[in-house]
Parts: C-alpha cells; structure tokens; sequence
C-alpha cells in the first residue's frame, strides 16, 4: 500500500477513535458554535471544554489569552475562523515536539532504554518499535530487563517472534542491569544494529526504584559512554495530568529523550499531549492507538491537532503508521 494512504490510514484512525473515545476538545464542534456570535461566553466554553480534556490551565490559559486579544482586534469575525485560530495555536505548542526518533547507524549497537511505570503500555510499545526498526532493516535485540513482573519475558518472547527480533533474557527475579549488560554484550558480538532494553515498571514517586534505574544507565555506560542514545519514557494517556508529573519524575531521574504516548483510543484526555508539549517540551516520537503495529505512529502535530478538534485539514499531511 502506498505510502501516503498508509499515513491518511493512521490519520483516520486516530481521529475515529478519539472521536468515539469522547476525546476531541470539543465534542461536536458544529453544535458549540452553530449559531453564535463569538462573545465571552462562547469563549467560556471553549475554556471549559479545553480544561475538560485535560489540555491543563496553564495551556489553556495560554491559548485562550491569545484568542481573546485576536477577537478583541476583530481578527476573527466567525466561528470558522475562531476553529482555524485554535488549530494554530494547538500545532504552534504541538510542532517543536514533532520529532522522530533517529536511528544513528554510527553506533552499533545503537541502545534504547524504555522507561514506565506499571500498565502504562511499554512492554507492547516496545514490540511495536521493534517490529517497525525491523521492517526499516535493522537488526534488533530486545533485553528483558522487567525481571519482576510475571510473564513479562514471555510478553517480549512473542512480539521478539513477531518482530523477528532476537531476544536475551535471564531467569526471573535477576538483576535487571545484568541482564541489560549481557545483552549489550551480544549485540556486540552478533553485530545488532539496535538494542531495546525493557525496565520494570515503577511509580515515579518510588524513589529507591528510580534508582534501580539510574544503575541500569550507569551499567550501560559501562559499555559505551554515549549510550544508551534514547531514553524513551512510555506514558498512559489515560492518566491525565498524572502523566505530566511521571514525566517530570523519571526526566529528572534519567533525561528522558523521547515520549511514546499510548493508549489515545481509549481516552477522554487526549489533551494531556498539548499539556506535556508546552511543558516539557520533549520529543513526542511515536502515538499509539491500538493493539496492533499497525496502530503505533510516528507523532504529527498538524495530524494531531485536527483529529482532536474532529477535522480533516490534517489528512494530507498524516501521521506515519509503522508498516
């Protein structure tokens, strides 16, 4: 299938699910405006739907400043000018965060370590990042380094078969940063091009965990000082403003250089994406929106924006499905 249908496909389904999810900003946009003049209430509403979907009060606050002093300069005479002055201002805080992750073939092997907490969806996220770097024609390793929770292996041993990815893990309960090690080393050995090193889940406010993570870094700086190269922090959209705090925690903990966002279909804070963005302002690599690989996205901010307001304007533009 072509490319570009393949990232319209994406897009769609993006747009259908956060539609059905009740995540769009606005619910039915076409009802908010029909109708109305653009006055303080109208704009009242826009603040509260914004709010609702978790897009928080310093974003919000933020959008909405700069669409009152627009009104008030009559730059925007209607409610479809109103919508594409939204849009704007949403892919303004959404584009610096467009940032797909870049496999450096310089460094064999290339390392990414995944970061988490419980539930939050890494495991299956970093079986769908290995089936997609597969399919871009690297050779890929998965470390099982989650040693702690039950059939977290085994989870990783069938997307390794799906993905065609190779797989090193240890017996239950071993230390995680030995299992990174070994594998690290026989990547070394087998010339993998990228090593994915799954860690235990954990709470951000558990600190003597975060520390286990700090020693999963340091034993790959064993191996190779610049590594690991990407420090992918997978985040639960359902969680709301409680993802904008894990990814001040374990940021702070390890310097987290890229975000995965899951769980968007089923979610009514697909908002909490333009919090994170203004906040932190860290690459978003990849979205997901389903169980599949082929519901794990490259992040597109206009895609994005547009499927949160329930338009189309984004559909050339897409967002990149892994094949």
């Amino acid at each position: 299938m072509p490319a570009a249908d393949e990232n319209t496909g994406f897009f769609g389904r993006l747009r259908e699910r956060l539609t059905r999810s009740a995540s769009r900003l606005t619910g039915d946009f076409v009802s908010l405006f029909r109708g109305r003049q653009i006055d303080a209430e109208l704009l009242d509403d826009l603040e509260t739907r914004l709010i609702s979907a978790d897009v928080g009060v310093e974003a919000t606050q933020a959008i909405l400043e700069n669409l009152r002093a627009r009104v008030a300069r009559r730059e925007l005479g209607d409610a479809e000018a109103l919508v594409s002055a939204l849009r704007a201002q949403l892919v303004e805080i959404l584009a610096p965060c467009a940032v797909p992750l870049a496999i450096d073939r310089t460094r064999r092997p290339f390392v990414i370590m995944v970061v988490g907490v419980n539930g939050s969806g890494k495991t299956t996220s970093i079986g769908k990042l290995a089936t997609r770097l597969g399919t871009d024609g690297h050779k890929v390793m998965l470390a099982a380094g989650d040693t702690f929770r039950a059939a977290a292996a085994e989870q990783l041993d069938i997307w390794a078969e799906r993905s065609g990815a190779t797989i090193q893990r240890q017996a239950a309960g071993a230390d995680p940063a030995s299992v990174v090690f070994d594998a690290l080393r026989s990547a070394q050995s087998r010339d993998i091009d990228v090593v994915i090193a799954d860690t235990a889940g954990r709470l951000h406010s558990q600190s003597h965990l975060m520390e286990e993570l700090k020693k999963v870094r340091r034993v790959i700086q064993r191996i190779d000082a610049t590594a690991p190269h990407e420090v992918l922090l997978v985040l639960d959209a359902n969680q709301g403003q409680n993802a904008l705090a894990q990814a001040q925690e374990f940021h702070a903990a390890v310097g987290v250089t890229g975000l995965v966002l899951t769980k968007l279909d089923g979610t009514a804070r697909g908002g909490i994406v333009v919090a994170i963005a203004r906040r932190m302002g860290l690459p978003i690599r990849y979205i997901g929106i389903g169980e599949t690989a082929a519901d794990f996205g490259v992040f597109d901010a206009g895609a994005f924006a547009d499927a949160l307001l329930g338009g189309t304007q984004g559909a050339s533009q897409g967002v990149k499905s892994a094949p």
